[in-house]
């Protein structure tokens, strides 16, 4: 249907790309290794920032969904954060750390970060209080307490963190490339903009709704598989 649209010849070709054209423009990148660069490096960034974000939202989100104080007071600040879009952050993240790496990997965490945080803190809080009390009763405690029951009990609502995260994340990341001119996807998109290169454009596009998928596929899907059929959460349709 995409062909047959641009035979028809309503738009010029500057404007909306053939999959003939969007195909030729995959080749040309793919063989002057322009598209490789690009997406190992976007790649690169995504890892480290998502990851960074991860670590920090869990902690913070496990430490929230314990505490009423933290809840009245660092929750809120939470909850205020994430109807903030990440692309704010960036004007702060120029101001502290100039046209670098780390301005564009401060936004993804901060993109990442509050996402984490709430939905683990939501899947704490989600937690019956019965199974708490059954592990302090046989003598769980600290440590032992949070490893034994509240993570694996949490696990559910922190996988669709880390699924919001990273989506959060991969936004975060375009923003960040797309202002700073660097090497990644977010480069390759602006300049195919700057070119009038729609096909570089669309391109770039599809390349990062093959990236989501494939990441949901080998990453999430599996994760929210495994959590469900270990909690007895799915069931076969015949």
């Amino acid at each position: 249907m995409w062909q047959v649209a641009c035979s028809l010849n309503i738009w010029p070709e500057y404007i909306f790309p053939s999959p003939l054209a969007v195909l030729r423009r995959f080749i040309e990148t793919l063989h002057n290794s322009t598209l490789l660069i690009a997406i190992s490096t976007s790649l690169r960034r995504i890892v480290i920032g998502f990851g960074i974000s991860l670590i920090g939202g869990v902690i913070t989100g496990l430490l929230v969904g314990r505490s009423t104080l933290l809840q009245d007071t660092i929750g809120s600040i939470m909850l205020g954060l994430q109807t903030l879009p990440s692309i704010c952050w960036l004007p702060l993240a120029l101001l502290w750390f100039g046209l670098s790496e780390r301005a564009i990997l401060f936004v993804i965490i901060m993109g990442a970060f509050v996402a984490v945080a709430v939905s683990t803190e939501v899947g704490v809080r989600q937690i019956p209080p019965l199974y708490l009390q059954a592990a302090r009763n046989m003598g769980a405690r600290g440590f032992r307490l949070y490893w034994d029951v509240i993570i694996p009990a949490a696990l559910p609502g922190m996988i669709t963190g880390m699924k919001l995260g990273w989506s959060f994340a991969w936004r975060s990341l375009m923003a960040g490339e797309l202002l700073y001119v660097n090497l990644g996807l977010g480069h390759l998109l602006m300049m195919g903009r700057e070119l009038s290169d729609m096909a570089q454009v669309v391109m770039v596009m599809l390349i990062l709704i093959i990236i989501g998928l494939i990441s949901d596929k080998l990453i999430f899907a599996r994760l929210e598989s495994f959590v469900y059929e270990r909690w007895g959460l799915r069931k076969d349709i015949r």
